[in-house]
């Protein structure tokens, strides 16, 4: 039987009480919500905790979706199933609705959050790429104050954060823009699997032409990935399905996934390629749709 070492629990009633503990009890100790990564890694003995502390109290605090004007506001807290459900984000943010739908099964969506599956640093984690393309930032707040780290300076390598020791990440920001829209798309074996490969993209278009872009990968290296080098191919250009070719091919060049038990490498390249044509296309038309 596979059971994690011991370890002591305490259940905080506050973000101040959260983050108090976890100044005291140093890098040993470790938040939980949800709970579908960490208590696996425990059990494997993969995650040395010490000091659990449980914040599923907080989410009246921390449990929230509020659309500014020019900014989508989440609560850390925010159950991936209150992400699914909010008409008024898809609204703005399709893209999230797209990526819930195919986020694990209702288990995890009622239980799991936005701030757990960041925190994780999964290299496949489809949340982080749909947040990387969206170029959200993260509040991160300790005992002293709080700070914004934008989401490409946010995951430093595979399950490792810019969260520190006695932090908390309690907010991700999103910039709103006009004439924009978002898609995503995965690639799994099977229902609510981890992706092969999963592609995010975000558009923002100005007089017939395609502003700004951004396309985000996740499973296809040691950290989700966002590629300048096809932003920089999109900027300028009208939209269209030959554009779209030569996005997915140079997204295929730039990435460097490799092969494991889910697909050798040349086939994830083969999905980065139709991936990034299908995510483009879906969030320009949803612009197009949007205006008439």
């Amino acid at each position: 039987m596979q059971v994690p070492g011991p370890f002591e629990y305490d259940r905080a009633t506050s973000v101040e009480q959260a983050i108090g503990l976890l100044e005291r009890r140093g890098e040993t100790a470790r938040l939980i919500a949800g709970g579908h990564s960490l208590l696996p890694m425990m059990k494997l003995r993969l995650a040395d905790v010490e000091y659990l502390i449980d914040i599923n109290d907080l989410h009246d605090e921390l449990g929230y979706v509020l659309v500014e004007p020019d900014l989508v506001r989440l609560g850390a807290l925010t159950r991936h199933r209150e992400l699914l459900e909010s008409d008024e984000l898809a609204a703005v943010l399709p893209i999230f609705r797209d990526a819930e739908r195919v986020i694990a099964d209702p288990v995890v969506r009622n239980r799991g959050t936005i701030g757990g599956s960041l925190c994780q640093a999964d290299p496949s984690e489809d949340l982080s790429a749909v947040c990387s393309c969206l170029d959200a930032e993260c509040v991160i707040r300790n005992g002293s104050g709080q700070r914004v780290v934008p989401m490409a300076k946010f995951h430093r390598g595979p399950y490792e954060t810019a969260v520190g020791d006695g932090e908390m990440l309690v907010e991700v920001r999103i910039p709103l823009h006009p004439d924009s829209s978002s898609a995503f798309e995965k690639v799994e074996r099977r229902a609510g699997d981890w992706a092969v490969v999963s592609a995010a993209a975000a558009v923002t278009l100005a007089g017939g032409l395609i502003a700004d872009a951004r396309v985000g990968f996740a499973a296809v290296g040691p950290h989700t990935v966002v590629l300048p080098a096809v932003s920089e191919l999109l900027r300028d250009e009208p939209p269209g399905e030959q554009l779209y070719e030569r996005a997915g091919a140079l997204a295929a060049g730039h990435c460097e996934p490799s092969t494991d038990m889910r697909g050798t490498a040349d086939y994830k390249r083969h999905l980065v390629q139709e991936l990034t044509r299908r995510t483009l296309r879906r969030a320009v038309q949803r612009i197009v749709d949007g205006r008439s």
